[in-house]
Order: C-alpha cells, then sequence, then structure tokens
C-alpha cells in the first residue's frame, strides 16, 4: 500500500516582512535571502526532496534576488504566489486591488523564476471570499491559506505585546492577524471552495488533528527551546494522530527555521531566534527525516492534482 502523502512548502518571507510586520524600521528592505535560499536548498538535495516555495512578489522584483530565486526553480522546486506587497491584511483589499496584487507578482515571480504560479497563500493567513473567487478567475489550481487552529488570538496577543510603535490606522489592519477563534473548525483535510468564480482547491495548512494546535516547524522550534525531546514526541504524536485520523498533512517551513542568532540580530523578537543557525538547521534536519519516514512527501501542486483526482473532497461555501 502507498504511504500517505504529505505536502511540505515554504513561505519565503524575507527579513523585511517579518520587520513590517512588527512595527519596526523596514523600508531599507533588509534581506537574508542569499544566505537561507542555499541553504535550505542543500538541506532538500541531501533528501532528495522537492518542495513548494512561496514567494513574495516584491522580492522577486528586486535584482538582488533574482539569481538566488531562480536556483530555486533551476533545482526542480514548484514555485507559488506569496502576495506582492506581503500584508497580512489582505483580506481587507478590494476587488481590484486584489486583482493588482496578484498581478504584479505574477508578472514579478515569472520574471525572476521563469514560472507562472499556480498556487497561493496569504501572508499570515489571510483570505476572503473575494479573494478565493479572483484566484479561481485568474486561473488559479489550489489555495492554501487557512490554519485551522484555536489558537489565533492568543497569538494576536501576543504579537500586539511585542509590536512597536503602531499606529491606530496599523492595529485596525492588523486586528485580524492569525485568524480568529473560528478559524479552528476549519476542515483540516483538503475541500474545495465554492466561489462565484467557480470551484477552488483548499489544503489547509495541518494542525494537529483533534486538538487543533500548530505542528508547524517554527512551532517545534519553539519547544525544542524548552526540550528536545518534548518536541519530538510532540511530533511524533502529531504525525501519529495524522495517520489515525487519515490527516494527509500539508507541513509548513519558514526561513527563520533555517536561520539563527549568528545570522543577524535584528530579528530577536522571533521565538527560537536566539539559538544559533547549526542547531537550528541539525534540528530542521531531524524532522524532515522524521516526515518522510513516515510520509510521501511532495509539493503542494502534487497534493492538489492528487485531491482533485479523488473529486470526493467536500464542497464548502467561500466565507
Amino acid at each position: 500500500m502507498p504511504r500517505p502523502l504529505c505536502s511540505l512548502s515554504l513561505d519565503l518571507d524575507d527579513m523585511w516582512t517579518y520587520l513590517k510586520t512588527h512595527g519596526d524600521a523596514w523600508q531599507d528592505y533588509p534581506s537574508y535571502l542569499a544566505t537561507v535560499v542555499p541553504r535550505v536548498l542543500k538541506l532538500l538535495a541531501e533528501r532528495d526532496l522537492r518542495i513548494t516555495w512561496f514567494i513574495v512578489g516584491r522580492d522577486a522584483s528586486d535584482p538582488r534576488h533574482q539569481a538566488v530565486l531562480r536556483s530555486i526553480a533551476d533545482a526542480g522546486h514548484e514555485i507559488g504566489n506569496h502576495s506582492f506587497h506581503h500584508e497580512p491584511w489582505l483580506h481587507l483589499y478590494s476587488e481590484s486591488q486584489i486583482e493588482e496584487e496578484l498581478a504584479r507578482a505574477e508578472d514579478a515571480i515569472e520574471s525572476a523564476t521563469g514560472v507562472r504560479p499556480e498556487g497561493f497563500r496569504g501572508p499570515g493567513y489571510s483570505f476572503s471570499p473575494t479573494l478565493l473567487a479572483v484566484l479561481a478567475r485568474r486561473g488559479y489550481r489550489y489555495d492554501c491559506s487557512t490554519f485551522p487552529s484555536f489558537l489565533g488570538p492568543l497569538a494576536r496577543m501576543y504579537y500586539f505585546a511585542t509590536a512597536r510603535g503602531l499606529s491606530a490606522e496599523e492595529k485596525r489592519q492588523r486586528s485580524q492577524l492569525f485568524g480568529k477563534l473560528s478559524e479552528g473548525f476549519r476542515p483540516l483535510h483538503p475541500y474545495h471552495w465554492n466561489t462565484a468564480a467557480g470551484p477552488l482547491i483548499e489544503i489547509p495548512v495541518t494542525t494537529m488533528p483533534v486538538f487543533r494546535v500548530p505542528m508547524h516547524l517554527s512551532y517545534l522550534l519553539f519547544l525544542a527551546g524548552f526540550s528536545r525531546p518534548l518536541a519530538r514526541a510532540y511530533f511524533r504524536a502529531t504525525l501519529a494522530l495524522c495517520r489515525a485520523t487519515g490527516t494527509e498533512p500539508s507541513f509548513l517551513l519558514h526561513p527563520l527555521d533555517f536561520l539563527g542568532s549568528d545570522d543577524t540580530d535584528r530579528l530577536s523578537f522571533f521565538p527560537a531566534m536566539k539559538h544559533p543557525s547549526t542547531e537550528k538547521v541539525a534540528f530542521a534536519a531531524e524532522v524532515l527525516d522524521t516526515l518522510a519516514g513516515r510520509f510521501s512527501v511532495v509539493p503542494m501542486g502534487e497534493h492538489a492534482s492528487a485531491v482533485a483526482a479523488r473529486q470526493t473532497a467536500a464542497l464548502v461555501p467561500a466565507s
């Protein structure tokens, strides 16, 4: 019997996107892509893994990054759209703003990588019925912006406790960061959105079945900061629950999972950024090996194709 699928993706958020969301100075567009991309590509190549990289259009339009972004596609990885401006309040955009945001990102990403994206993830898991309809109309095969967890409000409280000097307008924009409590009730299994422009496959970012707490690598690194055995046990238990419930995981990586205190001191507010990069990369390698030992790891697009072929996913109103 073939092993169940697990889609693997990385949201390639550059340093400036974290600083911008946090309210820090970011207008000089500081970057670590030249450091993190080769580091992750090497780790994946050693394990013969192909994943989906969600790229920000603003980064793709910057001449500094085009060679390193092209190297991702040249290595055989899938390329996805992560918006142009990387604003986690994308759900506040009008339809015309969403059209422009997607079109600019598509053009920039294709120019940098040679690939036009067919999948989308909203920054900060932001989405709206309007966004989903525009994605379907523009020919996207899948979206993966939902994060079924009850911890969104707690994450938002932590964010506002650590963010600096936000204006009233910035606080309004960020008022729905990380989603509402009700997000925890969304399906974990892939399904089809029933949008105004037709159906669109949704592959949620997987959280622990039943309990709906995060399982992505950033969260595991956070737990590992207290106890590596605890983090390992938590991850193994989550994967066991996925197998028991028939959940094919969609496992999420972030650049900061592969960067450490020896790479930059500007992101010390982010969990696990006080640890050296060698320690974090070694733990990431262990997690990927565990994942690949239990599931067939594929890019998001391959997972979406499998969902489409089954034609058994539920049809959910876009709301």
